[in-house]
């Protein structure tokens, strides 16, 4: 099963930036040097990883034991920008923690930085500051270097980047991400980069720590999509991150479904928006990653189908809430499906670019409340009680 983690998760970007000069253990005021000294040393540190200059890059700490090797572990990171924001500094005599936002794109493919805030511990030694550590701050999700050293593999339309897989496991996603590009190209008009990043970290849990969320939501959900949703013309870049348990037990058909269906997460952000309900979020998404494959929907909606032959016939579209991912993995699929088997019977009955169309249409409103009536109305010409029926109809002689 594949997902889309909806707003702005790990990846949300500050709506202002103050910064907060606070006390240190009741020592009074930070003194102003002190936060102009560590700025500067954030802003050699980051001029370091961009010139890829390590003897820069280690002038600039005096590691704790323990600490992790940031720029070993970003060497195969192509990378466009890397900057520190300080945003607050507390100090105790010669030590202090200081908390920063990291603002960086991967070159080529991230339109706009990815923002992560990260926690530094510091020390001042011979009348300079040094890091002594670098880590995720608390609450914040990790960085794919933070659970090891990071491989880049560099497709003709993606970036797959991996922490603890083999080449040619790389390659394979690589590949796969390769295909899907065009596969959604076709499908959707609308303009996109036309360009996926994938993360592969090691297991489920280095997922879940990537956005930051218990491991127990993603089990059994091969990949999901971070983005924020509302069409600004500078969103945070996308990525996709597989869970390596789930999507490596997959077969090749299975695998490029997924990456498909993620990959039109991509494209379809700038159009998604809370007016958007998941059913049609999801179900586009798998309309299409199956749309090219040949599957019939009694081979591609078996949950559904078993209750469609019981005679449990949903009653009405999917809720939001039935596509949470810690729930019950048969209705959760059954969700799925009967999302796809609607914007389908849209596909067929009114025609693909009616689908898109109405996508639009859905994600344009300014609420959720009349959303889907309006372009139920404005562009199939229908009603939500005769679209119910028309998919409930379309339900029994495609899986009865």
């Amino acid at each position: 099963m594949a997902g889309h983690r909806r707003g702005s998760g790990m990846w949300a970007l500050c709506c202002a930036l103050c910064l907060a000069l606070l006390a240190g253990c009741g020592r009074g005021p930070v003194p102003d040097a002190a936060a102009g000294e560590v700025r500067a040393l954030l802003e050699r540190r980051a001029r370091a990883v961009l010139d890829e200059d390590e003897k820069a890059y280690d002038s600039t700490e005096r590691p704790a034991k323990g600490a992790k090797d940031v720029f070993g572990r970003i060497d195969g990171v192509p990378l466009e920008s890397w900057e520190y924001r300080l945003t607050r500094l507390d100090r105790s005599g010669a030590e202090a923690t200081a908390t920063a936002e990291l603002h960086y794109r991967v070159k080529g493919y991230d339109r706009a930085p990815v923002t992560a805030e990260r926690t530094l511990s510091l020390k001042r030694s011979d009348g300079r500051w040094y890091v002594t550590d670098e880590r995720p701050a608390k609450k914040s999700g990790e960085q794919l270097w933070d659970q090891g050293r990071v491989t880049a593999e560099r497709g003709r339309r993606s970036l797959v980047l991996g922490v603890g897989q083999s080449p040619a496991e790389l390659r394979a996603h690589r590949e796969l991400a390769d295909r899907a590009v065009p596969a959604v190209r076709d499908a959707w008009p609308g303009k996109w980069p036309e360009r996926v990043v994938v993360l592969v970290p090691r297991s489920l849990d280095g997922m879940a720590r990537l956005l930051g969320a218990p491991a127990s939501g993603y089990r059994g959900i091969a990949a999901v999509t971070t983005g924020e949703t509302g069409g600004r013309g500078r969103a945070p870049a996308d990525r996709i991150i597989v869970n390596p348990e789930a999507y490596g037990v997959l077969g090749e058909f299975g695998k490029q479904v997924v990456l498909t269906h993620e990959a039109t997460h991509v494209a379809t952000r700038t159009r998604t928006t809370r007016a958007t309900p998941l059913w049609l979020s999801e179900g586009f998404a798998d309309w299409v990653a199956y749309r090219d494959t040949g599957r019939t929907p009694a081979q591609a909606a078996p949950e559904l189908r078993r209750a469609v032959q019981r005679g449990q016939l949903p009653d009405a579209l999917p809720e939001d809430a039935e596509f949470g991912f810690g729930g019950d993995a048969a209705k959760l699929a059954g969700a799925y499906e009967s999302a796809w088997l609607a914007c389908r019977m849209i596909a067929e009955r009114w025609g693909e670019r009616k689908l898109t169309d109405f996508y639009r249409a859905v994600g344009a409103h300014p609420k959720r409340a009349g959303a889907v009536e309006g372009a139920l109305r404005d562009v199939l010409d229908t009603t939500p009680e005769d679209f119910t029926a028309r998919w409930r109809t379309y339900l029994r002689a495609e899986l009865g």
